[in-house]
Formats: structure tokens, C-alpha cells, sequence
């Protein structure tokens, strides 16, 4: 029994210690007199958030569906002016959703291209790089139309651009 006690205090130990190191950190860091009970609650909200039922079912979902877009070449242009690339590869796009792709409601997709940097110039001479340079990572959402699915692209938002090296 005194073994489960003198653990039951380490952990309360250690909490309080956590606690009072936070709100250290918080009068350093904003010069102002924490408010202790909105910090408690931001660290409540933020646990309950992370063990969720929907962050739990994200990280137990199975493998993303693979879906064809109609409207390839806007999507490409979108990217292009989204994400400051000189090209997108149309063949390397790739479309994948998570959700349902039997229904008429609008899907979210997650889009993933290969992008090309301007020309180098050296001496006079243009320098064309066959190899993508940049992997482009964009949200959107596609609804079903005439007969096939189609990106809005108003609603693409740029996730991430990665720089390839080779």
C-alpha cells in the first residue's frame, strides 16, 4: 500500500511542479498576472481534444480512397498561383479523400503535385531542369458534377511545399 501512496504523491509532485512552472513561464513571457483559471481550462480543453473520438478515429481510419478530377488543368493553375511554383506536373497529381465518395455531398480531397521552378539562366544559355523540384501539398473540396468529381478552386488551401533534393 505504501509503495501505490509514495507514487500517487511523485505524480502529484510532479503536476503541481508542472503547474507552477507554467505559470512562471506565462508572468515571464507576457509580463502580466496569469489568469490560473483560463490556463487550467486551456490545458483541460486541449487533452479532451486530443483524445477525442474524432482525433482517435483519424488515427485508426484505414487507407485514403483515390479519386478522379475532372477539372485537372484548373487545379494545376490554382496550385501554380497558390504556391509560387513555375509548373505543376499533370501527371504526378494525385487526388485521395477520406470520406465517402458514393454521395452527392461535397468531399474533401487532399491534393498532392509535383512543381517545377523557373528556368536557371547562366551565360546566355537556359538551363531547363527536367526533374520536379518541389512537392506541393494542397486541401480542397470536390463535389460531384456531370458525372465525374470537380475541385473547387476557390477552395484549395496550400498545406505544405517541400523542396526535392536529388
Amino acid at each position: 500500500m505504501s509503495k501505490v501512496l509514495n507514487i500517487i504523491v511523485v505524480i502529484l509532485l510532479f503536476i503541481g511542479f508542472f503547474e507552477i512552472g507554467l505559470f512562471s513561464s506565462y508572468t515571464i513571457v507576457t509580463s502580466e498576472v496569469p489568469d490560473i483559471g483560463e490556463l487550467i481550462d486551456l490545458q483541460v480543453n486541449t487533452v479532451t481534444n486530443f483524445f477525442s473520438s474524432d482525433n482517435v478515429n483519424e488515427a485508426l481510419i484505414k487507407n485514403p480512397n483515390k479519386i478522379n478530377i475532372t477539372n485537372n488543368k484548373d487545379v494545376a493553375v490554382s496550385l501554380e498561383n497558390l504556391s509560387k511554383v513555375d509548373g505543376i506536373n499533370l501527371d504526378s497529381m494525385n487526388f485521395t479523400t477520406y470520406n465517402s465518395t458514393d454521395g452527392d455531398e461535397d468531399i474533401n480531397v487532399t491534393i498532392e503535385a509535383l512543381g517545377y521552378s523557373a528556368p536557371n539562366s547562366t551565360s546566355g544559355q537556359v538551363v531547363i531542369s527536367q526533374d520536379p523540384e518541389y512537392k506541393v501539398i494542397a486541401n480542397g473540396v470536390a463535389e460531384y458534377k456531370d458525372g465525374g468529381f470537380k475541385i473547387k478552386t476557390e477552395s484549395i488551401n496550400i498545406e505544405s511545399i517541400l523542396k526535392l533534393y536529388s
